[in-house]
């Protein structure tokens, strides 16, 4: 007869399981896109003008360090046994400030909508704080 408990620890197992191949792919992403992103490097210098090369570089950059994040709360996943409300408000955060600096750095996003943005940025900002201020049950202490 199967137990709750039996049950329980085939849940922990198959969660463990598909977060450590989310993990595994993650990584994986993050350096092939690391590498696609070093070998891209020379278009900034052969595009007709700076600002086509450095667009693409800029976007690959933003984009990689949206993916660390990611890492990081995967990572953080196995640290504390749950995600962390911080680590998810962080990496919107990151999204935001990417799509925000994708939309200046192009040209769509001018006058009153930088102010909506960085409200909506201080406002995710807030509720990182927030988290922080009020945190979810008993963490373990880092080490060192």
């Amino acid at each position: 007869m199967i137990t709750q408990q039996r049950i329980l620890e085939v849940f922990k197992i198959t969660t463990r399981i598909i977060f450590n191949l989310a993990l595994v792919a993650l990584l994986v992403g993050l350096l092939v896109s690391v590498g696609r992103t070093l070998l891209e490097l020379g278009l900034a210098f052969t595009q007709p003008t700076v600002r086509l090369g450095l667009k693409d570089l800029v976007t690959n950059i933003l984009s990689l360090v949206v993916v660390l994040e990611l890492v990081r709360a995967f990572v953080d996943y196995f640290e504390f046994d749950r995600i962390r409300a911080e680590i998810l408000v962080e990496v919107a955060v990151v999204f935001v400030l990417r799509e925000m600096m994708l939309g200046l750095f192009a040209g769509e996003i001018k006058g009153l909508d930088v102010l909506v943005w960085s409200s909506g940025i201080l406002a995710l900002i807030g509720a990182r704080a927030l988290a922080i201020a009020f945190p979810y049950g008993k963490e373990k202490k880092h080490a060192g």
